[in-house]
């Protein structure tokens, strides 16, 4: 790319973003031809700041009839309290479709996880998530079978399982560790979330603990990397005494960073586009 050309692509993307601000969800933004005009770019330049748009789900192209607002997005906070692992419902219609629902051996790196044998048997879950009928995400679930006798597929699809857990089976969630990383879809996986192999995806990685202490879940997902985003908001109590600095840091905050100043609060929002 030739010097500055970056730079235009920039300029050109925060025009288009512009654009969608003023717009409702669902609108069209002007043609191509007519963009190039307005914002002084060629073609490939314009296209190019598109393309990154409609690839971070901010814009939809639709064959044959041009580019739209892409829908809004669907806003929830995962939180946890001091006593059960509580995750606010999200806005718009969440549903499970079971694609997989079957008992098995743990298997050694599931068992190693979940504190069991690895001839243990625990259930197997795979189910389709999905927002207002879009599918969003693929979950693989295993829960040992001991935990929770008679577990059916209806608590998988229908309601919390998490408080299928509790009133259903006595198993009471507490702490959950949950990692995140950037992922492709496979050929599989893409199939089932309609979109094309190799898309990019999240996936979450997460270990669901009871008030014991005790492993009762071990979670993976893969969700659409055009749908779903991770926001983190830091409070800083600035006249709170200041406070030995745990181990670690928070993501996004090199080490060292307010090691020896107040407590920093801290929420992570997961954006859906619905």
């Amino acid at each position: 790319m030739r010097p500055g050309g970056v730079l235009k692509r920039e300029r050109v993307r925060d025009a288009v973003l512009t654009m969608v601000e003023e717009r409702d969800p669902g609108d069209a933004i002007p043609s191509e031809r007519t963009l190039c005009v307005q914002l002084g770019v060629s073609r490939p330049t314009l296209r190019a700041a598109v393309d990154e748009l409609v690839t971070a789900g901010i814009l939809v192209r639709e064959h044959g009839r041009g580019v739209f607002v892409a829908p809004e997005k669907i806003t929830q906070e995962l939180v946890q309290d001091r006593y059960s692992l509580s995750v606010p419902q999200a806005a718009g219609t969440w549903t499970s479709r079971l694609l997989e629902f079957t008992t098995m051996p743990a298997g050694a790196r599931v068992g190693r996880k979940l504190r069991l044998s690895p001839a243990a048997e625990i259930f197997y879950v795979a189910r389709l998530r999905l927002v207002d009928g879009s599918p969003m995400a693929i979950e693989h679930l295993h829960i040992p079978a001991a935990l929770v006798p008679g577990l059916t597929a209806r608590e998988l699809e229908h309601g919390d399982l998490y408080q299928h857990l509790r009133t259903q089976h006595g198993v009471h969630v507490s702490e959950a560790t949950q990692a995140i990383e950037p992922t492709v879809v496979t050929r599989a996986e893409a199939e089932v979330l309609d979109v094309p192999e190799l898309f990019p995806a999240l996936l979450f990685e997460r270990l669901t603990s009871d008030s014991t202490g005790r492993p009762v879940e071990y979670v993976h997902s893969i969700y659409r990397g055009d749908r779903y985003r991770i926001v983190s908001r830091l409070r800083l109590a600035a006249d709170a005494a200041p406070a030995e600095p745990p181990a670690g840091h928070h993501p996004g905050i090199p080490p060292g960073d307010f090691t020896h100043g107040n407590p920093v609060a801290a929420s992570t929002l997961g954006d859906v586009q619905g």
